[in-house]
């Protein structure tokens, strides 16, 4: 599996992930008060004339800007209360290489115009925008030259597949899957956020804050059915089938595994404690309604027609939520010619399920301070 194509759907067709992200735009909004809490608390400690914020796994569309444009406002609405001169900004985006770039910075100059309208200021310091593609499991930045860092849904993505997976029919942790498949998916999770936790503790000040939003569970045991992704299950019975038909070969989807982890806040926890170089300000829980993004007002709920159109509405957002996330790494693997048929039949199973017996996503959200 080629992990260079993991990244998401570019530019701003049907299936991009600038028109495909809104689960994550919840989640965003949830956190949005520990980003104020961790973002106040580093400027008023140390009042810096020039501040430098790091996005890691950015992505692109309206989300990756719309963390950008809280943080600033928030500094700004700050200084103004104390009466302070607006601060320096520089902005790092970083993602990996074949992330689309290219869309974000298209999108900075109507981002500065509306930024401003927001602050209500007649002036704001200036704004340096910088792009940084590599993998976050690695130094990407100099010693001692960010002050905060935020990343939302992207540390769930391992570095690489774990290696030695006899996993077959599953593309992921299952109720069905082997016991060394779920402790090899913990040791690389474990191995890649330590190495995360070691090279920002290399990249931040004194008293730097970080941010981190995973996609996690509540539940310590990741066997545990009532934690298990609902969407890789509905994912593998889609190529399980088409392994069936003859589509594709078995040994193809035997040899692809989703290289996700999502742990548990414990989990989370304990690998903070273990590196060592971070204090621990808040760890919280948050769950994402998998429903959020559907307009609900056309449906009358009282109706079985509208529950039914409502299924159908929520499969639809799902299913190009996933495709604009897995696209790339799918067409690295099985080839574009099937990537219609996959998403398709992904589309008619989640449609036959019923909205209730789709699980939440489960966020796990820490706040974090360098020590010195």
């Amino acid at each position: 599996m080629n992990l260079g194509q993991v990244h998401m759907n570019g530019g701003d067709g049907e299936t991009s992930y600038a028109n495909n992200s809104f689960f994550q735009e919840k989640a965003i909004s949830l956190t949005k008060s520990i980003r104020e809490e961790a973002i106040i608390s580093l400027f008023s400690e140390t009042l810096p004339r020039s501040i430098a914020i790091a996005d890691l796994g950015c992505s692109c569309g309206p989300n990756t800007l719309s963390v950008i444009s809280e943080i600033i406002i928030v500094v700004e609405k700050f200084c103004q209360e104390l009466n302070f001169s607006s601060t320096e900004y520089k902005i790092f985006f970083n993602d990996l290489s074949g992330n689309d770039f290219n869309s974000v910075f298209k999108s900075l100059d109507n981002f500065k115009v509306k930024l401003l309208d927001e602050i209500i200021k007649t002036e704001m310091g200036p704004c340096y925008f910088f792009g940084v593609p590599g993998s976050f499991y690695g130094r990407i930045f100099p010693d001692r030259s960010l002050d905060f860092v935020h990343s939302s849904y992207s540390l769930h993505w391992l570095s690489k597949v774990p290696e030695g997976l006899d996993n077959k029919g599953n593309i992921y942790i299952s109720n069905t899957s082997p016991s060394n498949v779920v402790k090899a998916y913990y040791k690389q999770f474990q191995k890649d956020f330590s190495i995360f936790l070691k090279c920002r503790a290399e990249e931040l000040v004194e008293g730097g804050r970080m941010v981190l939003t995973i996609i996690g569970r509540r539940n310590n045991d990741p066997c545990d059915t009532e934690y298990l992704c609902d969407d890789w299950e509905v994912l593998a019975t889609a190529l399980n089938d088409m392994v069936l038909q003859g589509f594709i070969k078995e040994d193809q989807v035997n040899n692809f595994n989703i290289p996700h982890y999502y742990p548990s806040p414990y989990e989370v926890e304990l690998e903070v404690l273990n590196e060592g170089s971070f204090v621990i300000n808040r760890i919280e829980l948050f769950e994402t309604d998998i429903s959020a993004s559907s307009d609900k007002s056309d449906f009358d709920s009282e109706s079985k027609m509208s529950r039914l159109l409502l299924c159908d509405k929520i499969g639809y957002n799902v299913a190009r939520c996933m495709r604009a996330i897995l696209e790339p790494l799918l067409v690295s693997h099985f080839g574009e010619a099937i990537i219609e048929d996959i998403f398709n039949r992904y589309l008619e199973i989640l449609i036959d399920q019923k909205p209730k017996e789709r699980k939440n996503s489960v966020n796990v959200t820490i706040s974090l301070t360098r020590k010195g």
